[in-house]
């Protein structure tokens, strides 16, 4: 089927998705979810596929960690998905009325932005995920997965198609694209009249890519140069903790940690023992003067690492004078994502709630809590770091938009 086919049919399926009740789409998503548990071995042997693809070509652990499905992982995603059917239906919801002077009553209602087309990189889960937001805000999906998770990304997609039989759910609301080539694509980015906004979910390539050659409006998630400082008066017995559950409980996510920047005035004695920490994890370390200064054999960090979201067991640590250096090297080194203060002091934590320019800001927690289901909004698509009305993770009500409906009676402008 060509891409033209394809968008085609989702806008027809987007027609009539936006007429269905909330009831309809709950019991659709439930099938949804039943469907992936009971066909876990199918989409299994997809992926171990695909796994075995990777590990060929020499993907790093860290990313694997993204692609590898278990009867666990699948059992999450179909949780995810009730976790959507169970959330508020956005649609319909009225957020604003007010009455106008000559008894004009005017409101804002929610409703479904039509059809989304989500451009991915080698996370199988994004399939399921994408599509159960999509169907409970009254969307119809078309998903581009990466050559990486190709085979699982089908087998997943299959399975939701079918689960959607009988439900009232056009099957044609969820849509693979079944090719790999990078032309298809771009074909893809063009489709303006039939998509109506895209959202890249990648690397920094993907997504450049994408906001440069798509010819829609584009929900842009970020990258994640995710950054903890430590200030002098943290409490260092949970900054550790911390520290090391943002790097390294999963090391490949967006909202890992990459950089620690800790206060001058602790850092001779605090560092050697979070960079002892984080060794133990095996993480690598790579600092600056003054860290290699206080612990020698750390690897040197260069300009560019600043600026680097590794991805890995890799952290760049850095020496800053006060909460003034720190603010303005994570405005100008971060990537709006997620990043944390640790400090007792609550002006400072203010502070930087407020000067950071980033989706999240955290005090005295790990950056690992930017997620959907962690701030209970169910799955996610992706974390937008753009300052339009979709910033931080994005799901069921972030894929609407308003209209205004006028109820008069015989009003006419003067």
């Amino acid at each position: 089927m060509s891409i033209l086919e394809t968008c085609k049919k989702a806008r027809a399926a987007s027609v009539e998705l936006a007429k269905l009740s909330s009831e309809v789409k709950d019991k659709a998503l439930c099938r949804m979810a039943n469907a992936l548990e009971a066909n876990s071995d199918r989409i299994l042997v997809a992926n171990k596929e695909d796994v075995e693809a990777a590990k060929a070509r020499g993907m790093k652990p860290a990313q694997l960690d993204r692609l590898v499905l278990d009867k666990r992982k699948i059992e999450s995603m179909a949780q995810c998905i009730r976790e959507v059917s169970a959330l508020p239906d956005p649609i319909g919801e009225i957020i604003k009325t007010s009455v106008r002077p000559d008894g004009l009553i005017i409101s804002q209602m929610r409703v479904p932005l039509g059809v989304v087309g989500i451009i991915y990189e080698s996370r199988p889960d994004v399939t399921s995920d994408a599509a159960a937001i999509c169907v409970k805000s009254g969307n119809a999906v078309i998903l581009r997965g990466g050559s990486d998770a190709i085979n699982s990304n089908l087998a997943i997609g299959e399975v939701l198609r079918n689960s959607l039989a009988g439900t009232g759910v056009p099957e044609d609301a969820i849509q693979v694209i079944t090719s790999t080539d990078r032309s298809v694509a771009e074909e893809f980015m063009q489709m303006r009249g039939y998509v109506d906004v895209l959202i890249p979910r990648g690397g920094a390539d993907l997504i450049r890519t994408v906001v440069e050659k798509a010819k829609l409006p584009v929900i842009e998630t970020g990258l994640g140069n995710c950054h903890i400082y430590v200030e002098e008066d943290a409490d260092l017995e949970k900054a550790v903790p911390i520290i090391i559950n943002a790097k390294c409980q999963r090391p490949g996510t967006c909202n890992a940690a990459e950089k620690l920047l800790v206060h001058s005035k602790i850092a001779g004695s605090f560092l050697p023992v979070a960079i002892a920490a984080l060794r133990k994890e095996g993480v690598e370390i790579r600092g600056d003067k003054q860290t290699r200064k206080i612990v020698p054999d750390v690897k040197p960090a260069v300009e560019q690492d600043w600026y680097t979201e590794y991805s890995d067991l890799i952290i760049g640590v850095k020496v800053v004078k006060d909460l003034d250096e720190a603010i303005a090297h994570i405005n100008k080194y971060g990537t709006k994502h997620s990043d944390a203060i640790l400090t007792t002091d609550f002006d400072k934590a203010l502070r930087f709630i407020r000067e950071v320019d980033s989706a999240a800001v955290y005090w005295n927690a790990s950056t690992r809590f930017t997620d959907g289901n962690q701030f209970g909004l169910g799955a996610e698509i992706g974390i937008s770091t753009q300052k339009l009305h979709a910033r931080g993770p994005t799901s069921v009500q972030h894929l609407t938009t308003t209209k205004y409906f006028i109820f008069g009676s015989g009003q006419i402008r003067k």
